[in-house]
C-alpha cells in the first residue's frame, strides 16, 4: 500500500484494538522499518520538484565509492571506496570512508574494510557490510571498529562475493552475490549468483536465477524485497512473509545496468545506473516519477542528513568517484 495522501492502515486498524489483540495481531505482522524512521501516519507529497533533477557534488577524487549509509546518531555518512584489484587473486582492497556534512572531504574510518554495500543495524550500533574480501557478510561495530563474520558460505558452498545488503527491523539480512569482486577465486556456487537471506544464523536461498543480482532494499513495512539484476537490466519483487521467507519474484521495472537503491517512506524505490548516470524514481507500483542527475557511473543511494531527506549518491569515473546530495520532498528509509 501506498502511504502517500493517507494513514497507513494498520495503524488506523491498531487504534481500534484491545490491547491482547494488538498483541495477538504483532506476531503475525511483517516487521517494517525500526520505530520512529517512518511514522505511521505520515502524508507525503511528491518527492521529486521536476522530471528531471540535478544532484550537487560535495567532494570528489575518491577511487570508486559505493554502498553509502547514513548514521543518524552521529550524524555522519559512510561509503565504500574499492581500488583496482591487486595480487594473484586479483581482489579489490577497499576502505570505509566518513564524510560529515559541510566537510570539503572524506576521512578514512576503516583502512582494510574489504567491503562493498552497507547497512545499518536495526539499533544502530554496527554496520553489516557485503565483504568481498572473505566473500562474506561482516559486522562492524561502530563502537571500537571490531569486526565480526556473520556467513562466508551456502550449505558449504563459498560465496562469489557478496554486494550489497538490507537488513529488516528484526534483524534479518538480505544480500546479493554476484561474481565481480570474485577474482581468480575459485568458482564454488558453479556459476551461479544468486539471493539469500540470513536469520536466526542461518543461510536460506532466496534466488539463484537472476544474472548478476546487485542493489538490494525493503519496503518500509518489510512486506517487499526489491533486487536489480545487473545483468538483465531489470528490477523485481519479491513478497516477504512475517518469518523473513520469500514468494516468487515479479517484475517490477527496468533500468541499464540496475546498481544500488534506497527506498523512502512513502515506498517510492530510487535506484542507482551505472549505465546512465542517473538515479531512476519509481512509485511503489513501479510507476517513473523522474529521474535524480549526478554523473556518469552512478553507484548507490542513500538518504540521510538531520531531517532524513537528503539523498546521498555515489557516483563518478574511477579514480575520481565522488560523492553527491540532494534535498528532497519525502524522508527516506533506510538510511
Amino acid at each position: 500500500m501506498n502511504p502517500r495522501g493517507a494513514l497507513f492502515a494498520a495503524a488506523s486498524a491498531g487504534l481500534l484494538l484491545v490491547a491482547t489483540a494488538t498483541v495477538a495481531r504483532a506476531a503475525d505482522l511483517t516487521p517494517g522499518a525500526p520505530p520512529g524512521v517512518c511514522p505511521d501516519g505520515a502524508a507525503y507529497g511528491p518527492p521529486l520538484t521536476s522530471a528531471t533533477t540535478v544532484a550537487t557534488r560535495l567532494v570528489g577524487g575518491q577511487a570508486f565509492l559505493e554502498g553509502p549509509v547514513w548514521v543518524a546518531d552521529q550524524g555522519y555518512l559512510l561509503m565504500s571506496d574499492m581500488a583496482a584489484a591487486t595480487g594473484p587473486e586479483r581482489v579489490q582492497p577497499s576502505a570505509i570512508r566518513r564524510y560529515v556534512p559541510g566537510s570539503a572531504t572524506v576521512e578514512t574510518a576503516i583502512a582494510d574494510a574489504g567491503s562493498n554495500g552497507l547497512a545499518l543495524s536495526p539499533d544502530g550500533g554496527s554496520i553489516v557490510a557485503a565483504t568481498h574480501d572473505n566473500r562474506g557478510i561482516s559486522r562492524y561495530q561502530l563502537a571500537d571498529l571490531s569486526r565480526d563474520t556473520v556467513a562466508t558460505d551456502y550449505q558449504g558452498a563459498a560465496f562469489n562475493s557478496p554486494n550489497d545488503v538490507a537488513i529488516r527491523s528484526d534483524g534479518v539480512i538480505y544480500f546479493t552475490d554476484p561474481d565481480f569482486q570474485r577474482g581468480n577465486r575459485a568458482d564454488a556456487m558453479n556459476g551461479r549468483t544468486g539471493v539469500f537471506r540470513i536469520s536466526g544464523g542461518t543461510v536460506s536461498l532466496v534466488d539463484d536465477g537472476l544474472r548478476e543480482p546487485n542493489g538490494i532494499a525493503l519496503s518500509p513495512d518489510g512486506g517487499t524485497l526489491y533486487v536489480g539484476a545487473y545483468g538483465e537490466n531489470k528490477i523485481y519483487s519479491y513478497p516477504v512473509a512475517a518469518d523473513g521467507s520469500t514468494g516468487d519474484r515479479t517484475p517490477f521495472a527496468s533500468v541499464g545496468g540496475p546498481d544500488g537503491v534506497t527506498i523512502d517512506c512513502a515506498g517510492d524505490v530510487y535506484w542507482a545506473s551505472g549505465r546512465d548516470g542517473r538515479v531512476h524514481v519509481f512509485t511503489p507500483d513501479g510507476v517513473p516519477l523522474g529521474t535524480i542527475v549526478s554523473s556518469a557511473g552512478t553507484t548507490n543511494v542513500a538518504f540521510g542528513g538531520a531531517d532524513r531527506q537528503t539523498l546521498f549518491v555515489t557516483s563518478g569515473r574511477t579514480g575520481n568517484s565522488g560523492l553527491y546530495s540532494v534535498h528532497l520532498g519525502v524522508p527516506g528509509y533506510p538510511y
